[in-house]
């Protein structure tokens, strides 16, 4: 989106890397995206940015949204801003992730996704836009958590 001046704003969303602990192994989160694009695949929780809220309460808004899940504790990932992350346009991202007992978790899909699941971090599904690299990046992120 350009204003009358030309400057250009993009779309700005956050996405939710969350890890499943259970005592012995760490699972991932993840949706299976109800619409276009990527319709199908699977995706981490996430999704645009209100105008009235801050980053973080998008990141607990989506996640909650689209999983049944919340949480109060989102550490920052990265900002993701490849022009062509997301061929709907210009989006920018803000990545969280978070450590949750699996055993006090029960996901479900809502609003947007039509799945969610738990996949071991050595054995994920193909992933829609850059979320395999934000993954590997929260795995960085939060490896002495797990």
């Amino acid at each position: 989106m350009e204003d009358e001046r030309g400057y250009h704003y993009p779309a700005v969303t956050t996405d939710i890397a969350v890890f499943g602990h259970d005592g012995n192994d760490v699972e991932m989160l993840l949706i299976r995206r109800k619409n276009p694009p990527h319709q199908g695949a699977w995706a981490l929780p996430g999704g645009f940015l209100d105008k009235d809220e801050t980053a973080e309460t998008c990141a607990a808004r989506e996640l909650e949204e689209e999983t049944g899940v919340t949480t109060a504790g989102l550490t920052l990932v990265g900002v993701y801003s490849e022009p062509q992350r997301d061929p709907r346009g210009r989006t920018v991202t803000l990545a969280y992730t978070t450590v949750l007992e699996k055993k006090d978790l029960r996901p479900e899909a809502r609003d947007d996704a039509a799945e969610v699941g738990w996949f071991a971090i050595t054995a994920l599904p193909e992933l829609a836009f850059d979320h395999d690299r934000i993954i590997a990046d929260a795995i960085e992120v939060m490896r002495d958590r797990f």
